[in-house]
């Protein structure tokens, strides 16, 4: 045997029983049933409202550059001028001092 093949063994049998499993349980943590399709950076307003509809709510105009902020339910999407800068996907946040179930 080579210098390397014992360690090389002994990882393998520590790896080999792992490799096999099925899931990862992690407490408190409930995987989403399917993604959530949201709007991507670079879409425009009118895209976002052709593709996603009209939103529950709204906010801004605000700032220099102005950010809008429009309210989905399950996601925010923010805007700089008319552009999506970035979408929230709020099903997915853990706030400090909750319990998850």
């Amino acid at each position: 045997m080579t210098r390397y093949t014992a360690p090389l063994l002994l990882a393998l049998t520590l790896i080999a029983p792992a490799a096999g499993a099925d899931s990862l349980t992690i407490p408190g943590h409930v995987p989403a049933q399917q993604p959530i399709q949201m709007p991507r950076r670079g879409m425009k307003m009118d895209q976002v409202r052709a593709q996603f509809g009209e939103p529950a709510a709204q906010q801004g105009p605000v700032g220099d550059p102005p950010i809008t902020v429009w309210d989905y339910g399950d996601y925010k999407v923010y805007f700089e001028y008319d552009t999506v800068l970035h979408t929230v996907d709020l099903t997915t946040l853990v706030m400090p001092g909750k319990a998850t179930q």
